[in-house]
């Protein structure tokens, strides 16, 4: 039966559920895996731990399903999976959710049955400061009005957090009109000096692509495009950005040359002169992220950064290969590679050699960084227990 009685559901589930997130949180946790057959999951700085033993039944995971869902779960069956956002604050009386947090959620079905990942969306909105992002993100923040600017990295690394940092500085900072377009809604801001509206893919709007087209009537001054998955969606968020929009999205590359290389191979190879033009004027930054675990049993993230400038729109011109990865070595305009960033939280001790080494894009090159390092310091010290033992000799005699 695809039809639901709300009445008849079994509010005991989502109860339940509440308690599995409250372990979550209270474990420092960032998302809790409900599997059909199998006991409560949750991954905390990294790893994958239980968060109780209780056994989930393919039916208590249909009926779970059933309440998250409700109205949606038909759609839920024939899409076999469907995106959403769970705030237990809004629950009724009796819920045993303890926490302001609220939940991006997929549900999706398994040979063994449906099965869940609830994503925590934290209750108070982050800044720079607190994610401890490099100082370069909020002047691009500062000085970017136009254009195009793009946060990278695979699944979890943390892209949406940082691109509502620095939309939640512009909202309190400028005086904008901020479309957001997402699937689903994370971060809800509230407006300060600037107008947002939020717009959540199935409820507000169809797709991406339409959306962001509607967006352009809108008169925005600033557009987050949650992801930009398809062709038609990156073709439109250029052309806004080309009009005079900011445009900020995701996408799942793994470093800025790779983004580039994404965008550009989509597109058939007749397009192609016209698409390097584009993307060379309109790209601002792209923002590439690696979350890697601290010494403290904690993570952080690893950034590269490449800013636009006329030697990176030289190289998308030319598509030379490499030429960019060369460009962030230099380190003009503040931009940075992924081992630069590893070598500076490698030596102030937030990151082992191991960690570093496991994250680098180039492993060897960092290892003779980290040893030439690690030889100056010893010489240094060296020299220092070296003067220790003058001194203390001299006073002796």
């Amino acid at each position: 039966m695809l039809e639901i009685d709300i009445d008849k559901l079994c509010w005991e589930l989502r109860d339940e559920l509440d308690g599995f997130l409250n372990s979550l949180i209270d474990q420092g946790g960032s998302d809790l895996h409900l599997t059909s057959g199998a006991t409560p999951k949750a991954r905390i700085h990294g790893e994958i731990n239980s968060v109780s033993d209780r056994v989930l039944s393919r039916d208590d995971m249909v009926e779970l399903c059933k309440v998250l869902t409700r109205t949606d779960f038909k759609r839920f069956v024939e899409n076999k999976n469907i995106d959403f956002s769970y705030d237990p604050k809004t629950n009724k009386e009796g819920t045993k959710f303890k926490y302001a947090s609220s939940f991006r959620v997929n549900l999706f079905f398994t040979t063994r049955g449906p099965s869940a990942v609830f994503r925590v969306i934290p209750d108070k909105m982050p800044d720079f400061v607190g994610l401890r992002l490099p100082s370069v993100l909020q002047e691009i923040a500062d000085t970017e009005s136009r254009g195009l600017i793009l946060v990278t990295g695979p699944t979890g690394s943390g892209k949406t957090t940082t691109l509502a940092s620095m939309l939640n500085y512009i909202n309190h900072k400028f005086k904008r009109h901020i479309i957001t377009i997402e699937d689903p809604i994370e971060f809800k801001y509230e407006p300060a000096q600037s107008i947002v509206n939020q717009r959540n893919i199935g409820q507000d709007a169809i797709n991406f692509s339409d959306a962001l087209r509607a967006a352009l009537r809108e008169d925005p001054d600033i557009i987050l495009v949650g992801e930009m998955r398809d062709l038609e969606t990156i073709e439109v968020a250029m052309h806004a950005a080309e009009t005079g929009h900011l445009v900020l999205s995701t996408l799942h590359t793994i470093n800025a040359q790779e983004t580039i290389n994404r965008i550009l191979g989509m597109f058939p190879s007749e397009e192609q002169n016209r698409i390097r033009s584009s993307l060379s004027s309109v790209l601002r930054a792209v923002v590439s992220q690696r979350l890697c675990r601290t010494t403290d049993g904690k993570r952080t993230a690893a950034v590269e950064i490449l800013r636009g400038n006329e030697r990176i729109k030289r190289a998308i011109l030319d598509y030379k290969e490499n030429t960019i990865s060369e460009i962030l070595k230099d380190g003009t305009m503040k931009m940075q590679s992924f081992d630069q960033h590893l070598f500076v939280l490698y030596t102030e001790g937030r990151i082992s050699e191991e960690e570093a080494y496991d994250k680098a894009s180039n492993p060897s090159d960092l290892k003779v960084q980290i040893d030439g390092y690690k030889f100056a310091n010893q010489d240094a010290n060296a020299k220092v227990s070296k003067f220790r033992l003058v001194s203390n000799n001299t006073i002796e005699g």
